[in-house]
């Protein structure tokens, strides 16, 4: 009789990628909470693994600006963008990328057209299998949010700027700014963002500069419009949330107090 063959062990790097995504959900959902410690220790249980694969995972995402590393408290998940780091961050996304896309369009390279056609592609494939609803998971929108970013990044790296891709890319801005849309995500938003896509390709496609730049900051603007309405939802219902933790329980009638008449 064979032995019956079994399956080999999964890769460390396997291993790796898959406690970093996994820990990636968890923050890009809260279900570690924004501010909150992470008990590495307890995320390894988890997910039934040792501490060492979770602290891997969490050195990546300190390179994604979704935890940093504290002395003597270890490892916290940062804030939720608030108002000013939001604009910040869109008006450095403004002046960089209209101009990343001008320059793409003029150097018009065959290669990352093809690069750039493969990720709208795949976007497209998304955006039709997408269920749509709100109330999405960052598992639901992971992999656009990838493409999203590696659009964005195709462009920058095709401008012969290398300081400006760079800078771009240390933003991590894409990781930042899909975090917002906890709950919020919806077909509508693939959409729109595929369409816009479409334009500034188009636009690099055709050596047009003044197009590509125009549709980059038509798109940074949409995007910023989009992004704004999931950051003013969240800050409304951790609000509502915080008001009702600290209303005051109103007072039982007197028989129910236990007074004695």
């Amino acid at each position: 009789m064979s032995e019956k063959l079994l399956p080999l062990p999964p890769s460390r790097q396997t291993l790796t990628d898959s406690v970093y995504e996994a820990v990636q959900e968890l923050v890009m959902d809260q279900h570690i909470e924004a501010g909150a410690r992470v008990n590495i220790d307890l995320v390894a249980r988890q997910l039934n693994v040792s501490p060492t694969p979770v602290r891997e995972a969490l050195a990546r995402l300190e390179m994604d600006g979704l935890v940093v590393k504290e002395p003597l408290r270890g490892y916290s998940v940062t804030p939720m963008l608030d108002a000013k780091t939001f604009n910040d961050l869109y008006d450095v996304r403004r002046l960089l990328e209209p101009f990343a896309a001008r320059c793409a369009a003029e150097r018009r390279d065959e290669k990352v057209l093809r690069a750039l056609d493969r990720e709208l592609d795949e976007m497209r494939r998304m955006v039709g299998t997408s269920a749509g609803p709100g109330g999405s998971t960052f598992h639901d929108y992971r992999e656009f949010a990838l493409q999203d970013a590696r659009f964005h990044e195709a462009i920058a790296g095709t401008s012969g700027n290398s300081l400006l891709s760079d800078t771009l890319r240390r933003l991590r801005s894409h990781l930042r700014l899909y975090r917002l849309y906890h709950r919020y995500y919806t077909g509508d938003i693939g959409t729109a963002t595929v369409i816009e896509h479409e334009n500034i390709l188009a636009s690099i496609r055709a050596r047009d500069g003044n197009g590509a730049e125009a549709a980059m900051l038509d798109h940074i603007n949409r995007s910023r419009e989009r992004s704004e309405g999931a950051r003013v939802r969240i800050r409304s219902s951790e609000t509502d949330q915080g008001r009702r933790a600290t209303r005051p329980r109103s007072t039982p009638p007197p028989n129910q107090a236990g007074h004695q008449g």
